[in-house]
């Protein structure tokens, strides 16, 4: 790792850097999206009967990657971005490998654990990288874009995993997430420089950390959009952990999992197309309250056709792909609205507006995805809440307005 210390890269482009980004940013999709097909094998082959335990595998890495966000922006605000991102992915190579050794259900969930850790400490330092290159419309614009190519990371995840299952063992779905994560080690380290710069850099002391967090524990704009934003993370884990099973169980039909979540995921990759694309017109106000509207309003839809018996395969899957484009209009937003005041604390920002959304998401979804009975009623009833609660905390942030900023003339929103 010393060699990180005499290579000084050359700064990639806008394009480069946009992928590049993007590209660490799959690697959370990868780990995640990459198991739902594989979920069975794994149970099977460490003795694990109930269904009930097996969206664990998942739920371990989301909860170390929650805890993780806690610390590292508070490191990568004194030491910079490019070192740490070395560690973290080299740790994330390690620990997928240790878990492709894994003996027993017990040491996989605690290697997913730690490798979920060390999965955050990439995903931390990515948002404040870009918050160092970029602000307002331009770092959601970048946001959306990387978003797009993210999203070809949960179209190809869950087809790697089927695609691994039928040549080798669930094992080897690790060992391709270490060859990943080698892969994008080698081009941080020869192609990311250093974006914090020496004068933005905050000393790890009691005063200046909890400086740090009171700024962003205070501020209306952090506060409000990182818990809309959690709302959100709830309702997508709960996807997240309990897809499996609605495929296996309440349709029948487990071989469509891969088609059918990539058909989901196309959805919001059109939307973070669409959204870096009309979001220096329109503003990130206007399109991301519509957003949560429509996600709510299709979320409560779904639900009551669920409670009259009406759910289908195609319409499960074509609801979902609706509120996916809703979700994803919503995110790279309200990411961008809450870190808008962030700019010398994006490090300790990041890290707290992520860890609580994936804390709570991790919680929430957990809940769902054991509340399972065969229908899809517990997801969508999780979902509504979910929207809900969100507009909710976005109304009281703005003031009891939406669209436009609190503050701001009718035409000067966000």
């Amino acid at each position: 790792m010393s060699a990180s210390q005499h290579i000084t890269p050359k700064g990639p482009g806008r394009s480069e850097f946009i992928i590049l980004i993007s590209s660490i940013m799959m690697i959370v999709a990868f780990s995640i999206d990459s198991m739902l097909p594989a979920l069975p094998a794994i149970g099977h082959s460490l003795g694990i009967s109930g269904e009930a335990q097996r969206p664990l595998v998942i739920s371990a890495f989301l909860m170390g990657f929650a805890i993780g966000q806690l610390f590292v922006g508070t490191l990568s605000d004194r030491y910079g971005r490019r070192g740490l991102m070395l560690w973290a992915l080299f740790g994330f190579a390690i620990t997928s490998f240790a878990a492709a050794l894994a003996p027993s259900f017990d040491h996989l969930l605690i290697a997913r654990a730690i490798q979920g850790v060390f999965a955050a400490g990439a995903r931390v330092i990515v948002t404040s990288t870009v918050r160092d290159r970029f602000a307002g419309r331009d770092m959601a614009q970048v946001m959306s874009l990387a978003g797009m190519i993210f999203m070809a990371a949960p179209i190809l995840a869950p087809t790697m995993g089927q695609t691994i299952l039928i040549f080798g063992p669930w094992r080897w779905i690790f060992g391709a997430l270490c060859l990943i994560g080698l892969a994008t080690w080698t081009w941080v380290l020869f192609r990311l420089p250093e974006t914090l710069a020496e004068e933005n850099r905050t000393p790890i002391e009691r005063k200046a950390v909890l400086a740090a967090a009171r700024t962003v524990l205070t501020d209306r704009m952090s506060v409000g959009y990182s818990i809309a934003t959690a709302m959100l993370s709830c309702a997508l884990f709960g996807f997240l952990m309990s897809v499996q099973q609605i495929f296996e169980f309440t349709f029948k039909r487990p071989e469509l999992l891969p088609i059918g979540f990539a058909i989901m995921s196309i959805g919001m990759a059109a939307a973070s197309l669409t959204n870096a694309a009309i979001v220096k017109r329109f503003g990130m106000r206007l399109i991301g309250h519509g957003a949560l509207f429509f996600f709510t309003l299709v979320a409560g839809v779904h639900l009551a056709l669920s409670l009259a018996g009406y759910e289908s395969l195609h319409l499960f899957i074509a609801l979902q792909m609706l509120m996916m484009i809703g979700f994803s209009l919503v995110g790279g937003n309200f990411s961008a609205m809450a870190m808008e005041n962030m700019g010398r604390v994006a490090g300790v920002a990041s890290s707290l507006q992520g860890s609580l959304a994936n804390l709570l998401g991790t919680i929430c979804g957990t809940l769902i995805g054991q509340s399972f009975n065969g229908t899809t009623v517990p997801l969508y009833t999780g979902f509504t809440i979910a929207g809900l609660v969100a507009l909710s905390a976005v109304y009281v942030t703005e003031g009891g307005r939406f669209f436009v900023a609190r503050h701001a003339a009718p035409h000067s929103g966000g």
